[in-house]
């Protein structure tokens, strides 16, 4: 009885629709394709409606479970797809809270949570590599370490240390030149200029004013660094 009142129901929802359509083509706002993509899918539903029917013709509550598991699971995985960019910031929000330096983009705003020592260390990239900074605007560039400029791919052994610098150990001279490119979460900024520290004369590398002034704004906010680019 419950078999045949199910396909009872399944042959009457498809001939009612189709009586619908028959008497006023393009209800709904539905061109012929859609009315004929639509009832191509109903005749594979009631295919695989008499499929599993026969299947678990003598379980059907079982059935009907496992038919219901698998809708839920259709609809999250097209919810997850609908709204794949939101899921993807969301989980950037969240790293970005959980990974100190880790950045999260949203649109053209990058946002850096601040650490536990009340810095902002930032994750970027330099020339491609990956090179950890410290947020420092009392800095007139960028200024890199040894071991990161080397990492970089920078001519170590063509630079001459010839620029003036005030550090906290005092004064000290490093080598000017210009980066192809520094990445910060979605920002990137091309031919910026730096200083390359001498070996054993900064601990981490900084990103300064160089780089900042390039950006539309930047601000502190709330315990989070949020850089705007252009």
């Amino acid at each position: 009885m419950r078999r045949s009142a199910v396909w009872l129901l399944l042959l009457a929802a498809i001939a009612g629709l189709a009586l619908l359509l028959a008497q006023r083509p393009g209800t709904a706002g539905l061109s012929d394709g859609d009315v004929a993509s639509l009832i191509v899918k109903l005749g594979f539903l009631a295919m695989v409606s008499g499929a599993v029917l026969t299947l678990f013709r003598d379980r059907f509550a079982q059935a009907v479970q496992w038919a219901l598991i698998w809708a839920v699971i259709a609809l999250l995985l097209v919810a997850g797809y609908t709204y794949r960019h939101d899921l993807r910031d969301v989980g950037e929000r969240i790293m970005a809270e959980l990974v100190p330096g880790r950045a999260a983009t949203r649109g053209n705003v990058v946002e850096v949570a601040r650490g536990q020592a009340g810095d902002f260390k930032i994750a970027t990239k330099v020339n491609g590599a990956s090179v950890p900074m410290v947020l420092d605007s009392g800095a007139s560039a960028v200024v890199l370490t040894h071991e990161a400029a080397k990492a970089a791919g920078l001519p170590l052994d063509f630079v001459k240390y010839n620029v003036n610098v005030d550090t906290a150990n005092g004064r000290a001279q490093a080598a000017a030149v210009t980066l192809d490119r520094i990445t910060v979460g979605g920002i990137v900024e091309r031919s910026v200029p730096a200083l390359i520290a001498p070996p054993g004369q900064l601990k981490v590398s900084l990103l300064g004013m160089s780089f900042l002034d390039r950006l539309e704004s930047w601000e502190v906010r709330g315990g989070k660094l949020m850089m705007r680019a252009h």
